[in-house]
């Protein structure tokens, strides 16, 4: 049976048919659904983990047990999972561990541009890169073949437009693989000193036959077509080139990136007057090809930013411009705002008007740096809200101090929070830190965590207390106010920056999205009464506007929080 997939999809049928027993991962766009479609086969174990890191090591461990096993993050979540990485490079598996990393080429919901292939290079293990959800499926498949064939972690590398986009996908049944019995080993899973000095021996022995592998392996294919082009390229680049330049030049297509063969490609470029290195966000293959003795022609063309495309193919390839129709009107800016009813709004709208200085952190509530917020000074990744203020505070003093808060999700909190507000309550900064706790990992789409009370199958689970848990590390002054009320929201912000110690305010609400929510009635506008002050407009609710000179409210937009009826100094707006 063909079923129409996305390639995220794809990839966790292809854990279920290459016989996955365990999932762990956390949730980043774009690798988030891989773990949620995985949780639909009953025959594999799948949950969120705190960090990408626990998911690994939980994954590394189901190997070790002798059962397939799987984690995925997006790409800066490799960098979180890195340690393990590494080292599981060295001891290497029993059964077959598969890892998927996300890359987002253009940024579309990331704070970097990351190319992951960089990774497998340096921890020494092999990478394979579908370009679409038939091969998202098969390549898994053949990973976890690799993985136990040569002993090795493995990488499967995705990008947004992969993860995203469906093809067909022609499924097929389960293959069970028994769990290979445990034996004790410490000379190749305890990675003391002695132990790990000869499996480094065995890594770059292994590397060699993985690149003798890459020279015959089906995954690298080649398409000779006529013409004196040749194209050397990869992944979702693959299905760019060949839309903008079909059968007019021929193909190295790369599934295998890591190690990548020479003589493959030796051979191929042999052939042509002239070759392409077609490739997203650095030059990897390009850099490879140049260091075995291949000209070709790569970076200096597409560059090294933002994704590839192709018209953008066409153009620099064959001086094929596309036309396009502009409007006769500017299309108005449509920039992401945070959704009516967020419990953020009033919050950082509170920190705004008193000029604080906010530390961010990753999650829905970064929406805050944007207008008419402008409310944060500082984002950089998961979890270094709180280590950054404490770093600033230790600079700037007592007065740094009265002015500088932190923010940070409930879930990034228990990502990579904790330790950074151990850090505050240790070394000592008269901090304040606010934990925004909205009921959800709302970023990724709503998506369970330890504070919620349920697991990834919506099975009741423990639930972490953040009260006890700040109070745990040595954080005293720890209070909890509803964001919905400004006032008392803004009374709390303004005591806690001028206590003389550490302190958390855990600012609780559901989100506004979440199904179980019961929203108040929209609110109107009494036209009579409103000045046309424009106070509402403040706060960036997207169902306020202007019409006709007075404030408006979109009533199936607006879901009643009363934020609005907070900033209107006339009564002009009420139930």
């Amino acid at each position: 049976m063909k079923k129409l997939m996305l390639g995220n999809e794809a990839f966790a049928r292809g854990l279920y048919e290459g016989g996955c027993r365990l999932i762990s991962s956390y949730p980043g766009t774009p690798s988030t659904e891989i773990t949620e479609f995985g949780a639909e086969y009953d025959a594999m174990y799948a949950e969120w983990a705190p960090n990408e890191k626990v998911a690994m090591e939980t994954a590394v461990g189901a190997s070790i047990a002798g059962a397939r096993s799987f984690c995925g993050m997006k790409h800066v979540g490799l960098n979180v999972a890195a340690d393990p990485l590494y080292t599981a490079s060295y001891t290497g598996v029993t059964g077959g561990l598969v890892i998927a990393v996300a890359d987002d080429p253009g940024m579309h919901s990331s704070q970097n541009e990351q190319d992951s292939r960089h990774h497998a290079i340096a921890s020494k293990v092999p990478m394979l890169e579908p370009s679409d959800s038939a091969e998202c499926r098969d390549f898994v498949k053949e990973a976890f073949e690799i993985s136990e064939k040569f002993d090795t972690p493995i990488i499967v590398r995705l990008s947004t437009r992969v993860a995203h986009s469906q093809s067909s996908v022609e499924l097929q049944d389960r293959e069970e693989h028994d769990i290979i019995p445990y034996k004790k080993n410490a000379p190749k899973y305890a990675m003391v000193p002695a132990f790990a000095k000869a499996r480094h021996i065995v890594v770059e022995e292994r590397t060699k036959k993985l690149t003798e592998f890459a020279e015959k392996s089906p995954l690298n294919k080649t398409e000779i077509n006529n013409g004196k082009i040749g194209v050397i390229t990869s992944g979702i680049s693959y299905q760019y080139a060949k839309e903008a330049l079909g059968d007019g030049v021929s193909y190295l297509k790369l599934g295998m990136v890591n190690p990548l063969p020479v003589k493959l490609i030796q051979d191929f470029a042999s052939k042509f007057d002239t070759v392409y290195v077609i490739e997203e966000l650095d030059d990897i293959i390009e850099a490879h090809c140049k260091k075995i003795g291949v000209n070709v022609i790569g970076k200096e063309l597409f560059g090294f930013i933002g994704e590839l495309s192709q018209s953008i193919i066409a153009e620099k390839i064959l001086g094929k411009k596309t036309e396009f129709t502009e409007f006769l009107e500017a299309v108005p800016v449509r920039p992401p705002v945070m959704c009516a009813g967020c419990p953020h709004r009033g919050l950082f709208y509170s920190l705004a008007k008193n000029n604080i200085i906010v530390s961010g952190d990753i999650g829905c509530y970064s929406l805050g740096s944007a207008a008419p917020l402008n409310s944060m000074d500082s984002i950089i990744c998961m979890g270094a809200s709180i280590s950054a203020l404490h770093g600033m505070n230790k600079i700037s003093g007592k007065e740094g101090e009265k002015k500088s808060i932190a923010v940070i999700g409930d879930s990034t909190f228990i990502h990579s929070g904790i330790t950074s507000l151990i850090n505050i309550a240790y070394n000592a900064t008269n901090s304040t830190v606010i934990i925004l706790d909205n009921s959800i990992t709302g970023m990724t789409g709503h998506q369970q965590n330890p504070t919620t009370g349920m697991n990834l199958k919506g099975d009741p689970a423990s639930k972490v207390s953040l009260e006890e848990l700040c109070k745990a590390v040595g954080i005293n002054r720890i209070r909890v106010v509803d964001p919905y009320n400004m006032a008392q929201t803004e009374a709390a912000i303004l005591e806690e920056l001028t206590v003389e110690e550490p302190s958390v305010i855990i600012s609780r609400r559901p989100c506004a999205l979440l199904k179980y929510v019961k929203h108040k009635p929209a609110l109107r506008v009494d036209t009579d009464k409103c000045k046309s002050c424009k106070m509402c407009l403040k706060i960036g609710c997207p169902a306020i506007s202007i019409k006709d000179g007075k404030a408006a409210i979109e009533k199936t937009q607006c879901v009643g929080c009363g934020i609005c009826t907070e900033m209107c100094k006339f009564d002009a707006i009420t139930e």
